[in-house]
């Protein structure tokens, strides 16, 4: 499936301008119809898949709970 680059924006969540830049840079491939840049929405599976674990392993340590100090209740 081809997006446009305001669709892949939207679907990045990033700016159109930062998405032109990407093609303009060959980070992102991109096909020139005459009128705009059609992007294939298939090279971003890797990155979003890793995006998305990537938030859960965030949110695994940030529910973690904090380890009891053994030094706390030495107290002299």
């Amino acid at each position: 499936m081809y997006l446009t680059v305001k669709e892949t924006a939207e679907y990045l969540e990033v700016s159109e301008m930062y998405v032109k830049n990407l093609i303009n840079q060959r980070k992102i491939r991109a096909v020139h119809d005459g009128d705009q840049f059609l992007i294939n929405k298939a090279q971003f599976n890797t990155h979003m898949d890793q995006l998305e674990k990537y938030k859960e392993l965030i949110e695994q340590i940030l529910n973690e709970p904090i380890p009891e100090d053994i030094d706390v209740k030495d107290e002299d």
